[in-house]
């Protein structure tokens, strides 16, 4: 099949997709929403056939010369997946999108499989579900996708791979799959464990106590929500460093419950302000709106529980000149109201708050961001 390519796309002549899941599918769409030939593989023709369907792609074809092979399949099978398609398409650059580097690299080193076409990566993004009835094109948009080059990379091959992260939206960082694994263990892995062990206590909880969550615990635990067969895999292949960050917690929270067990002996009530302030430290270095380190203050607005208010009070912001840097919202069980906490630039923060009043807005609280 002849592309359609756009002159200004970085992706040119066939894409292959093998496995149409979240992220195969998602790639999918967002191409093929660019006029990229995308050809469609899967283990499970239903999964096949339901991401066609939903506008991922074609079906591959025995045919297909494509100029980059993409591998979006479970981590336990992706080296197996990997080296079939070199072998199969040895023109074409293949790279893969699981989560775990290092193990999938070792495993094709041990095959002594020829990996000079092959290039890891792996897109910074999901959904607490996944299929391909919940790919969407835009996941990938302004998120991190890790590239681990090595010796063997041509600066070809890796334009080719940087390309399709950026032609996604994606941000292109280089890595070593060490590094990438290591990392991923602090800011994805142990964090999926943590909130996975905390909705855990609300299994056995009383309805009365979890009437009173709010917020901070469903943001806490929101992506406990995930499909437990993927996470054994995720990280069962990447163990060792998420041993490493889950003993070096399992050390603080010792600290922690000591300091509470005598809370008026000495230094008890230090040891827990300095665990709050060096968590306030930590938020602090994480990268905001474009990857800055830039504070901004929120303004929270009450906002009726009706059709078109949550619009009402974006267009008001509009006319008042205040751009919405974030946005969360929290709704009460049984109130007919929620609340937007909206995040701004602190000099905008006295014309949102005087502006929305005057329109009749009722402003919840102001807090730093």
């Amino acid at each position: 099949m002849k592309s359609t390519v756009p002159l200004a796309s970085r992706v040119h002549g066939t894409v292959r997709i093998v496995g149409a899941g979240l992220l195969g599918s998602s790639i999918g769409h967002a191409l093929s929403a660019k006029g990229v030939d995308v050809a469609l593989a899967d283990a499970s023709p239903a999964q096949l056939r339901l991401a066609i369907d939903y506008g991922a792609g074609r079906a591959s074809e025995g045919t297909d010369d494509p100029s980059i092979v993409v591998v979006a399949v479970p981590p336990d099978v992706t080296a197996e997946v990997i080296e079939r398609e070199l072998a199969a398409y040895p023109r074409a650059v293949v790279t893969d999108v699981a989560s775990v580097k290092l193990e999938p690299l070792r495993a094709l080193r041990e095959r002594g499989v020829d990996l000079t076409h092959y290039i890891g990566s792996h897109p910074l993004a999901g959904r607490e579900r996944g299929g391909a009835i919940s790919a969407r094109a835009d996941i990938f948009v302004g998120r991190p996708w890790v590239v681990c080059r090595d010796e063997e990379t041509t600066s070809a091959d890796l334009a080719l791979v940087e390309g399709l992260a950026l032609e996604l939206g994606a941000m292109p960082l280089e890595m070593t799959p060490e590094e990438h694994d290591q990392s991923v263990a602090l800011v994805s892995h142990v964090p999926q464990l943590i909130a996975s062990l905390l909705a855990g206590r609300f299994v056995d909880a009383p309805d009365g106590s979890l009437r009173l969550a709010g917020q901070g615990v469903r943001d806490t635990t929101r992506i406990a929500a995930s499909a437990p067969e993927l996470w054994v895999q995720i990280l069962g292949a990447n163990s060792a460093p998420v041993v490493d960050v889950l003993d070096a917690l399992t050390a603080d929270l010792t600290a922690v419950a000591d300091a509470l067990r005598a809370p008026g002996a000495p230094g008890a009530r230090r040891a827990v302000a300095d665990t709050i302030r060096r968590g306030n430290d930590g938020v602090e270095r994480l990268p905001g709106k474009h990857g800055q380190n830039r504070r901004f203050e929120s303004v929270v607005v009450m906002v009726d529980d009706t059709p078109g208010q949550l619009g009402r009070l974006f267009g008001e912001l509009g006319e008042l000149e205040v751009n919405v840097e974030d946005l969360r919202l929290e709704h009460s069980p049984g109130a007919q109201f929620g609340l937007a906490e909206i995040s701004v630039v602190p000099s905008a923060v006295r014309r949102a708050i005087e502006g929305l009043e005057a329109r009749g807005w009722k402003i919840a609280s102001m807090t730093n961001d």
